[in-house]
């Protein structure tokens, strides 16, 4: 398939670029081609834990340069969309420093008691007393946010435990159903383009799973590519209703795809 037509990428991290703390083969070729070629991009990833400072350095550490602005998560996406609706608003905050540092430089009022929006993300210092806040404000009446609905998430050894289970249990607590702002939805992948200034037609996302980053480059009319390094296998991808325009190995058979694309 030619790629000449696909001149910005929306790049998905886990399971794209690496798996754990592992990089996936191919990783620094991958960059040095989506240069040379001339393409823009945005790194997208659900993942919330971390603030955009610190994957600009986790890539650093790589051998991988970019910037903070070609770097967005769903911490951030999740702190824009607030921003847009809410400036200022009191929010009961479930997160880990990415999302925590997302909301605090926008201003944000961080509480305990009279909660306007209870924000939800991965939170490896999760308590039974956070679980009970969440669920009181929300009782509340404040309005239940999920930065992203990923159950799993892909872990050197196999899955881990995502931000989905996270509001599964704050859904059956409360009956409350989350907004989500990540993947699938499509909030992501239009302030991606917004980011790069250019349209959807022009665009390629990049991802490894189906149900959160294909889906969600269909819902917002982009073009994906499938990697098979992370979670979905080539089986699930055949049997899926949700299918993207390309499925390939990994890193390495994208670049040769975009070096023989260049534009």
């Amino acid at each position: 398939m030619d790629f000449t037509r696909w001149r910005n990428l929306i790049i998905d991290m886990d399971g794209v670029l690496w798996e754990g703390q592992t990089p996936l083969p191919g990783l620094l070729p991958f960059f040095a081609a989506v240069r040379s070629t001339g393409r823009a991009f945005v790194l997208a990833t659900n993942n919330a834990g971390l603030t955009i400072d610190q994957y600009v350095a986790r890539l650093g550490k790589l051998g991988v340069a970019v910037s903070a602005a070609e770097v967005l998560n769903s911490a951030e996406a999740t702190a824009d969309w607030l921003m847009e609706r809410a400036p200022g608003a009191r929010l009961y905050v479930i997160g880990g420093p990415g999302l925590l540092d997302a909301l605090t430089r926008r201003d944000f009022q961080l509480v305990d008691s009279d909660v306007d929006y209870v924000v939800v993300g991965k939170d490896y210092g999760l308590t039974w007393h956070k679980l009970d806040a969440a669920v009181l404000a929300i009782g509340s009446g404040a309005q239940l946010v999920g930065t992203n609905p990923d159950v799993t998430y892909p872990i050197e050894n196999g899955l881990g435990i995502g931000n989905g289970a996270i509001l599964a249990a704050l859904t059956a607590a409360t009956g409350a159903v989350p907004i989500i702002i990540g993947k699938p939805e499509p909030i992501m992948y239009r302030q991606a383009l917004a980011r790069m200034q250019c349209t959807a037609a022009s665009t390629l996302a990049v991802g490894d799973r189906l149900d959160t980053d294909i889906l969600g480059a269909e819902r917002a009319g982009i073009a994906s590519v499938l990697l098979l390094s992370g979670i979905a296998t080539a089986a699930q991808a055949a049997g899926s209703s949700v299918q993207p325009t390309v499925v390939l190995q990994g890193l390495p058979e994208l670049t040769a795809a975009l070096l023989a694309a260049p534009g």
